[in-house]
Parts: structure tokens; sequence; C-alpha cells
């Protein structure tokens, strides 16, 4: 059963006899030949068999056919520039043919999104919805191969936690056993654990959010990397960010551009991604925004209307740096030059894609942060082991996190988050 080659990998085998498995992607008859479009996940490929290069009981069976039946392929592989989607054709001599898929049910006609939604299991299928996870898999391994080069070490933080890292009211409670926990919103307070035992760390999984929100850029469960770094400051920090988004855009570019056609995103704003980014901070971008007519208090923390007026006065990623102290989490440093902001950054992608990281450097005095966590009304019992880590040799520390759901959405040029994850998590799905 094991194929003898791949569609992805089809130019290899020129002029060779290959076997393929795979699936009916469409198929049209015109008299004495079968056009057969097969895909196989990494690719779809144009197969022909004339009345006269197969058997008669196979040409008749071919007859009966349909949209995701599976088959098994023989043929040769030839170089064809007229051949749909990857330049090559498949001369066949033999189907055999596993499965007759009956009524399915994605037709090449328009569906909602609810309707594809509820067929997750089968959208998935699709040439757009390939070429989004064949650019999220890019992303993810560019991710890894970023850090892992730059002498991070990967650690992975506990799903179950006992206390908010973020905020209490987007947590999702769960029994464990006795007692009650959490599913994490976050890996960071544990980065910083491990940053002090190894100097620059990552980790990498889902993370969980209760917010009840519908908007196009939420979702409930989503993957997230958070580097920390032990000695690195908010300007270091910030450099990594410049560093870290230039190298996965230029990935995609590299190895993704037949996707990106695929979903019809240009490539240009993408070849914009290029350093320096803008630097401003949230005063800065208060008086950006007045300026564009928005009413905004001074204070005020941005939401997807302002983000999207800021990033489409430039061209690249811009990162806005020292947000009022009020607006951020309890474990960001204050800025010594100013009490009443925090040390802290976020970039916001071009086009309107909004906040793809939110970061900074961590507050590493003692007494400063107990006090933050009163004054944030958390249990200062739960935080006794990260209190721990400023009693026991502190140091300046900062890190970062970005969402690789919001990243795919913007590289692949997508309208809504809900089609850059597998199976998306929102507030009113869970299913399938």
């Amino acid at each position: 059963m094991k194929p003898e080659a791949r569609i992805g990998e089809i130019a290899k085998f020129e002029g060779k006899e290959v076997t393929l498995c795979g699936w009916v992607y469409n198929i049209r008859s015109s008299g004495k030949i079968h056009f057969l479009l097969l895909r196989d996940g990494s690719g779809v490929i144009q197969c022909v068999a004339g009345a006269k290069d197969v058997s008669p009981g196979t040409f008749e069976a071919m007859k009966s056919l349909t949209q995701e039946s599976s088959v098994i392929v023989t043929g040769s592989v030839r170089a064809e520039k007229r051949a749909p989607h990857c330049g090559f054709e498949l001369t066949l001599k033999d189907v055999k043919i596993l499965q007759i898929a009956k009524d399915y049910p994605i037709s090449p006609k328009e569906h909602g999104p609810a309707f594809l939604l509820d067929n997750r299991h089968l959208w998935l299928r699709s040439l757009r919805q390939v070429a989004i996870m064949k650019v999220r898999n890019t992303i993810i391994r560019a991710i890894r191969d970023f850090f892992d080069q730059n002498g991070f070490l990967l650690i992975d933080s506990p799903i179950f936690t006992p206390a908010a890292c973020e905020g209490t009211s987007t947590l999702f409670e769960t029994n464990y056993f006795e007692t009650k926990a959490y599913l994490t919103q976050s890996g960071q307070l544990y980065n910083e654990a491990t940053a002090m035992a190894f100097g620059k760390v990552y980790c990498f999984g889902p993370t969980f959010r209760a917010e009840k929100s519908k908007t196009r850029r939420h979702l409930t469960e989503f993957w997230m990397v958070e580097p920390e770094m032990a000695f690195y400051d908010l300007g270091d920090t910030m450099d990594v960010c410049e560093d870290f988004l230039c190298f996965v855009v230029s990935r995609v570019l590299e190895r993704n551009r037949a996707d990106l056609d695929v979903l019809e995103r240009p490539a240009g704003p993408l070849e914009n991604v290029r350093k320096p980014f803008p630097r401003i901070t949230h005063a800065e971008a208060i008086a950006v925004l007045r300026k564009a007519g928005a009413e905004i208090a001074d204070n005020a923390d941005f939401g997807g209307d302002e983000e999207t007026i800021l990033t489409k006065q430039f061209d690249r990623p811009i990162m806005v740096h020292r947000y009022p102290a009020e607006v951020k989490a309890f474990y960001m440093k204050g800025d010594p030059a100013d009490r009443s902001k925090a040390l802290c950054v976020d970039v916001l992608a071009p086009e309107g894609y909004g906040e793809v990281i939110g970061g900074g450097q961590r507050e590493d005095d003692l007494d400063t942060l107990v006090a933050a966590i009163k004054k944030h009304g958390l249990p200062e019992e739960a935080f006794t082991w990260y209190l721990d880590l400023r009693r026991y040799g502190s140091v300046p520390h900062s890190g970062f996190g970005l969402g690789v759901e919001r990243t795919v959405a913007w590289l692949c040029g997508l309208h809504h988050v809900r089609e850059t994850i597998p199976f998306p998590r929102m507030m009113e799905r869970v299913t399938p």
C-alpha cells in the first residue's frame, strides 16, 4: 500500500513509471479519455487514462469515481506545462479503486462558514486549507529553528496551573482531584524559572483564554511560543523580536510561494518585512491615532480598531512600547524614567492584522512584585515559588510571546483566525 512517490516530489520521477495513492479531487471525461485530478496531501496532479491505456474493465470502473473516492494509480510521469497545479501529468496504465465516496457534502459551490466549520474534518482537504496548513507548518519549523540556532533551550511548561498569569477573568477552571486548577494562559511564569536555570529558554504549546470574544482575531485555544532571557532588558528583547519575525517571514517566502499563490496572497507586503521596524511609544501612538480621527484617552489600551489604524500608517510591523502600567499584567516592570509606564512592547503586524507579539521586561524586585500581586487581587500563596525567583539570584530578565494563529492569518492574508488551526475552538464552537 505504501506509495512509491508523492505528488509534491513528482518532478524527480519524470520519465519513470510510479504508483501514487490518493483521493479524487475531480474527474471529467471526453468520450474515450478520463481526466482525473488526484490529490495526496502533498499536491495535485492530472492523471490521463485513454481507453487504450488501461483495461476495458478499469476504464469502465473509472466512470463510477466521485469526488474524494480513494484510489491507487500507476502510470508514467511526463512534464506538461499546460497541466494544472504541478506542471506534470500522469499517463495511467492501471487504477485500483479502494472506496467510492458517495454524496460528499463539500462541493465546488459556495458554502457558508458555519457549514464549513461543521464539516471541518472534511474541509481540511480543500486546496486552500492545505495551503494554509503548509504555511503553518513552515512557520512552526521556522520558530523552532530560530530559537534552536540562537542558543535557546526548549523547556515544556505545564498546561495545568494553580493560578492566573494574565487575568482571572479569562481562566478555564477544571477539577483537579480534590482541588481546583486552571488551563494555562501562558507558560511565561514557568519560563522565568527556567531562564534562571538555563539563561535563554523557550516554550511552545497550546494556551487557553476563556475570553468571551467573537472577533476575527480570537480563539479560546491557540498555540504560542514564548522565549525568556536572563540579563535581557526591553531594548534587547525588541531586537530579538525584530530578528525573529524577519526570519519567520523570509522562511515562508522562501518555501511557500506556491501556497501563497493558491491563497491569492500578494508577496509584496511580506517582502517589506525588513529591519528596522518603526518603534514608537504608546504616547506617540495615541498622537497618531488622534491625528487619524480616533477618539481615545491618554491611558487607553488598544483594540483591533486602533491597531488597524496604526498599522496602516506603515508598510512593515511596528513596535509600540511603554504602555500605561495600569493596562498591563502585574509582572511588568515599571519604567524607571516614568513609573506610570511599563517596560513592555507589542509588535503590530501591517495591513490591519494587529498584535502578533506581546512582551517586555519582568519586575525583578521582590517587594515591588509582592505589592503588584496584592494590587491585582491575586492570591500571594499561589505565587510563593514565583517570588522565590526574586529571593535567590534575581536579575533583569525579559521575554515575549507570539501567537501562531494570528501570525498564520497575517502571512496567509486571511480574514479570520478560524482557518489557521486544524480544529478551531471558539466561544461558540467546540466541535468537531
